[in-house]
């Protein structure tokens, strides 16, 4: 589905609908995956993983950029996005390591 220019209003929404379901789609199998590498990280320094998070910004902004969207909507976004996955990574951390002492 193209971004062509929509006139109804009606239709924009639909559309918006759409992408909507796409996005929950996809995000469903982003969390399949960040269950998985809670259950491989060995502690919760390694899940809130700063450097990687830094990473993954700088590059969804150059994709941002490249695809003409706004780097700035994009970067808040995932950052709302990471930090609600980094909750549920370390809830599937703990869970498979019940003796692992939360971090503050």
């Amino acid at each position: 589905m193209s971004a062509e220019q929509v006139a109804d209003l009606a239709e924009i929404r639909a559309r918006i609908d759409l992408l909507d379901r796409e996005v929950v789609r996809l995000l469903g199998e982003r969390e399949t995956l960040v269950r998985q590498a809670g259950r491989l990280k060995s502690d919760d320094a390694a899940v809130r993983a700063p450097d990687r998070v830094a990473q993954v910004i700088a590059r969804v902004r150059a994709v941002a950029e490249e695809v003409g969207a706004s780097p700035e909507v994009v970067e808040r976004t995932y950052r709302a996005m990471i930090g609600a996955f980094i909750d549920l990574e370390l809830a599937v951390h703990r869970a498979a390591d019940p003796s692992a002492p939360p971090s503050p």
